[in-house]
C-alpha cells in the first residue's frame, strides 16, 4: 500500500497530486535549509570550540529577508493551489447530475432527468465483521468496501454531484476522484468528476456519523458510454419489473413461511444494525422489538406506519421509499412473530398499501405495459434482421426463447414459470402451454380478453422472438411438449 497521496483517475485528482508534491518538495527544501543551518551551527559553532554567541539585537536587512522569502514561497504555492481550487469548484456545464443523500448508514443516489434512484448499502456479510467469540468468517477481498448497488457513471462525461443528508453529517469521499464533500442535513454541497477510464473505485464516509460509521462504504463503477447506456436500459427494465411485481403482490397472499423468510433477510439487511439480530436493540437510542408494544400488543397498522414513515425526533428512519410493499409486509410480519413475540399475524402487501397509500401502478395491466415497453429496446437487439423462412433448431429456439422470456415475461410469470396467481397464472403445466399451439401463439400475439394483465406482444417482439418464447414456454419446466414453433407459424397466425 502506497503511503503517498493517490494520483487518482481524473484530471482534478492529478492536479491535486501535483500540487501536493509541489508543496511537499518546497517543505522538504525549507526543512533541509533550516535544519541544515541549525545543525551546522550546533556542530561547528559549539562552545567547546571556543565560539561565543553574537550580541546584536536586530538587523533590518535580515528581518526584511526572512519576511520576503516566506511571502514569495507562499505566493508560489498559492498560485497553483488557487487554480486547482477554482477548477474543483467549477460545476458548470455538467453532462449528468446525481443527487447523493447520506443517511445512517447508507447512501441514496438519484439520477436527475433519468427517473432513476436507489439506495446503496454495505454488502459484506455480517458474519465477516461481527467477530463474536472469534468465529467470524474469512474476510473477503473488498471487506467493508463492497455494496449491493454501486453508483454507475459514464467515462468522459462531467458528472455533477449535489450532496446532502437526511439525518446527521456524513462525508462522501472517493480518493481516486479527489472528491471529499460533507453531506449536511438541510444544506446542499456540490462536487464534480470526469473519469477517463472504466473501472471500479471505492471510498467511505469520512465523517463520524454514529454507531455504524465504519459500515458505510462507497463504490463507483465507471463504464464506457456505450456500456452506461446499456446499464441505464437495464435499470429501467428492473424498475418496470419491480412495478409489475409490486402490482402483483397486492393481489397475492403470501404464506407465513414465505413472509418470515423474506422478513428475516430484510430485517438483517436493514434493521439489525440498530435493533440487533436478537431484537433486543440498544436502548435508549434503538429500543428493543422483542416483547415491545409496537411489535406485539399494538395494532399492525401502527407498526406498518412507523416502518413506512419513520418516527420524527428518533433514529427510526422512513423505509417507505427504501423497501417494496412486500418487503415491508414481510419485515413487519417477522418482527411480530420472531423472538417469542408470536402474534400469529401475517401482514400482506395490500395491508401496507392500505396504511401507506404508496404510489404503485393502479392495475396489474399497467404494470405489465410498463414492463413490455421497457423491454422493447433490449429484446429487439437479440435478432438484428428477421428471416421468416428460416427454420431454427430446438437449441436455437430454446436459447433465444429463454432470453426473451427472462426479459419480457419473467417479471409476471416468474423465472420458474409458476406465476403469481391469480393475476399472473402459472405456465408450468398449464393448459395454454401444453395445449393447442395456435391458441398459445394467439395469446402472445394479441393478449387475453379475459385477463387484461396479459398484454399483446405483436408490436413488441419480432415473429422470431415470439416463436422462440412460445417454444421455450412449451418445453421448459417439465412441460416438454416437443413442439417447435417457427417464425413462419407466427406469421401465419398473425394474418
Amino acid at each position: 500500500m502506497s503511503l503517498n497521496l493517490t494520483k487518482g483517475v481524473t484530471e482534478v485528482s492529478r492536479d491535486v497530486y501535483d500540487l501536493h508534491m509541489l508543496v511537499l518538495y518546497i517543505c522538504v527544501a525549507i526543512g533541509v535549509v533550516v535544519f541544515g543551518a541549525m545543525f551546522w551551527s550546533m556542530v561547528f559553532h559549539r562552545k567547546s570550540k571556543g565560539f561565543k554567541p553574537a550580541t546584536f539585537h536586530e538587523s533590518t536587512k535580515v528581518e526584511i529577508l526572512w519576511t520576503a522569502i516566506p511571502v514569495v514561497i507562499l505566493i508560489a504555492m498559492a498560485f497553483p493551489a488557487t487554480i486547482t481550487l477554482i477548477d474543483m469548484e467549477n460545476n458548470d456545464d455538467a453532462d449528468l447530475t446525481i443527487q447523493i443523500t447520506g443517511s445512517q448508514w447508507k447512501w441514496h443516489y438519484k439520477y436527475f432527468d433519468q427517473d432513476l434512484e436507489f439506495y446503496s448499502v454495505l454488502s459484506t456479510p455480517r458474519e465477516q465483521y461481527e467477530n463474536q467469540d472469534g468465529t467470524s468468517a474469512e474476510k473477503g477481498e473488498h471487506y467493508l468496501l463492497e455494496v449491493d448497488r454501486p453508483l454507475v457513471i459514464p467515462t468522459n462525461k462531467k458528472v455533477r454531484f449535489v450532496i446532502t443528508s437526511d439525518d446527521v453529517i456524513h462525508a462522501w469521499w472517493v480518493p481516486a476522484f479527489a472528491v471529499k464533500q460533507d453531506a449536511n442535513p438541510g444544506f446542499i454541497n456540490e462536487a464534480w468528476t470526469k473519469v477517463d477510464d472504466p473501472g471500479i473505485y471505492r471510498g467511505q464516509c469520512a465523517e463520524l456519523c454514529g454507531k455504524d460509521h465504519g459500515f458505510m462504504p462507497i463504490v463507483v463503477e465507471v463504464k464506457s458510454e456505450a456500456d452506461y447506456a446499456i446499464w441505464l436500459d437495464e435499470q429501467k427494465q428492473m424498475q418496470a419489473n419491480a412495478a409489475a411485481a409490486e402490482a402483483a403482490s397486492l393481489n397475492a397472499s403470501a404464506s407465513m413461511d414465505e413472509l418470515m423468510q423474506l422478513g428475516e433477510t430484510t430485517y438483517t439487511a436493514y434493521c439489525a444494525a440498530c435493533h440487533q439480530v436478537s431484537g433486543q436493540g440498544l436502548p435508549p437510542a434503538f429500543p428493543a422489538l422483542k416483547g415491545s408494544a409496537i411489535a406485539t400488543t399494538g395494532p399492525a397498522s401502527a407498526h406498518i406506519d412507523i416502518v413506512v414513515n419513520g418516527k420524527a425526533g428518533t433514529g427510526m428512519q422512513a423505509y417507505g421509499k427504501q423497501l417494496s410493499l412486500k418487503e415491508i409486509a414481510a419485515v413487519v410480519t417477522y418482527e411480530r412473530n420472531a423472538w417469542g413475540n408470536n402474534t400469529g399475524e401475517a401482514v400482506q402487501a395490500a395491508d401496507v398499501k392500505a396504511v401507506s397509500g404508496a404510489s404503485t401502478s393502479d392495475t396489474a395491466e399497467q404494470a405489465v405495459e410498463d414492463v413490455t415497453e421497457a423491454a422493447v429496446a433490449t429484446v429487439a437487439k437479440v435478432i438484428p434482421k428477421e428471416d421468416l423462412s428460416k427454420v431454427y433448431s430446438q437449441d436455437e429456439l430454446m436459447t433465444l426463447g429463454e432470453d426473451v422470456y427472462m426479459t419480457a415475461c419473467a417479471a409476471c410469470h416468474q423465472a420458474s414459470g409458476e406465476g403469481m396467481a391469480p393475476v399472473f397464472p402459472a405456465l408450468k403445466g398449464s393448459a395454454i402451454a401444453t395445449g393447442d399451439v395456435a391458441v398459445h401463439i394467439d395469446m402472445v400475439l394479441n393478449g387475453s380478453k379475459k385477463n387484461p394483465a396479459m398484454a399483446a406482444f405483436a408490436s413488441q417482439l419480432t415473429k422470431t422472438q415470439i416463436a422462440a418464447v412460445v417454444t421455450y414456454e412449451r418445453n421448459a419446466w417439465g412441460n416438454n411438449t416437443g413442439d417447435l414453433v417457427q417464425p413462419a407459424d407466427v406469421a401465419a397466425s398473425a394474418k
